[in-house]
């Protein structure tokens, strides 16, 4: 489609890891922007580099998506401007290493609310339009978490595991409407979600991806209609390797993933030279 004609762009989570790099990349190929995320001055100094790099316009948004009317005022401020929404990019999420039974209840409520259901409230209202327009398109940010059971982390993979099969699903159902439904699945990434989820000190930490090439794979494969991917050779590998074993083959492992390794095993630390020096060269925007 002509730039000058392209519907809106919609990114949750936009202010920070992943979802920011995906608003990157939306951004240098001339997508008009709406930016959601919690705070707003962190979202206003994004917009503002975008609109000065790029040229576009961003529209910011400051939204919980775990309180239940977010997605509805969403939904009715973009109504209310004359350019459509083309694409929505559901990215936000949260996880927390521990015991289940150790973990308060809240949190896990919690992440199903930003993980799962504001998903299916956003796409709920916005995905009628696309298909009456006969166009659209749909990434979800889902994780190779969701092809397997995770002890230590145990309700996070499950909004993953929910994340990936409602998406193959709306897939199928949407063949020949001209709307696309995209899953992207990666793996370990050098984001703040290692820190939020108090899991700095795994195994898990010490080989991630850069944001930014997981950004890239996942615009990349939006763009070209695809249903599933799975990002970086390594992810894809584990993922058939894992396969192969039995459900509970795959629960050990990764529970061993997720378990505190010793510090002096702990190589890797957020903001490394190796990732900040990629950060700089790939994107000015803010990274860490």
């Amino acid at each position: 489609m002509d730039k000058k004609n392209r519907g809106k762009t919609l990114v949750t989570g936009a202010s920070s890891g992943i979802g920011l790099h995906l608003a990157h990349e939306f951004a240098k190929r001339g997508h008009p922007l709406v930016l959601v995320a919690p705070v707003e001055s962190e979202l206003r100094e994004i917009a503002t580099q975008f609109q000065l790099d790029h040229g576009i316009s961003v529209q910011i948004m400051a939204k919980d998506l775990r309180e239940e009317s977010a997605a509805r005022e969403i939904f009715d401020q973009i109504q209310r401007d004359a350019t459509p929404l083309e694409i929505l990019v559901n990215n936000a999420a949260h996880g927390q290493r521990g015991k289940f039974w150790e973990i308060p209840i809240e949190t896990d409520i919690s992440m199903v609310d930003l993980n799962i259901l504001a998903y299916l409230r956003l796409t709920k209202l916005f995905l009628p339009s696309m298909v009456q327009r006969g166009r659209g398109r749909i990434l979800n940010t889902a994780s190779v978490a969701g092809f397997m059971p995770g002890p230590l982390q145990a309700v996070y993979h499950a909004t993953k595991a929910f994340v990936l099969s409602w998406s193959e699903a709306l897939a199928t159902e949407l063949d020949k409407t001209g709307v696309t439904v995209t899953a992207l699945c990666p793996g370990p990434t050098d984001t703040d979600f290692f820190e939020k989820a108090d899991m700095q000190d795994t195994k898990a930490f010490q080989s991630v991806m850069a944001p930014q090439e997981v950004a890239k794979t996942g615009y990349e494969a939006l763009m070209e209609g695809k249903n599933v991917v799975i990002a970086g050779a390594v992810n894809k590998a584990m993922v058939f390797s894992r396969h192969l074993m039995p459900a509970s083959g795959q629960a050990r492992l990764n529970e061993k993933m997720y378990e505190q390794i010793p510090p002096e095993e702990q190589k890797l630390k957020r903001g490394d030279k190796e990732f900040a020096a990629a950060a700089r060269e790939e994107d000015p925007v803010r990274i860490f």
